[in-house]
């Protein structure tokens, strides 16, 4: 629906921690770069912002969603854990369910939006 009302998942963890799409999207970016760096490059975030978002997402589930691996002439780099690998799957499969209920819903309010320009 992207001409119309888009769903943004944020969830409200125990503690006042949230996880929504910007944590979801850097989780996404180092399991496919491989590197906190890259992942944050990918997304046009600053080092120290990745950093501090991927301290929170340790600080806030029961187990280590990021792992990083120490440098060296390899460079070093960063992986998902198998818990991060759970949480993120779990996101996403609670943000395609939402968007699959809510797709009447977000219709009725899309139709009800000003036109771009008007």
């Amino acid at each position: 629906m992207q001409d119309g009302a888009e769903l943004s998942v944020r969830i409200d963890l125990p503690g006042g921690g949230r996880f929504g799409p910007g944590k979801a999207a850097l989780l996404s970016a180092i399991a496919e770069t491989g590197s906190l760096a890259g992942a944050a490059r990918a997304l046009d975030m600053s080092y120290p912002k990745s950093l501090r978002l991927v301290r929170e997402m340790n600080r806030d589930f029961a187990a280590p969603l990021v792992e990083t691996f120490q440098g060296g002439s390899s460079r070093g780099g960063a992986g998902l854990t198998p818990a991060g690998q759970d949480v993120l799957a779990a996101y996403l499969g609670i943000c395609r369910k939402a968007a699959a209920a809510s797709g009447p819903e977000r219709a009725r309010l899309a139709a009800l939006l000003r036109s771009p320009g008007g």
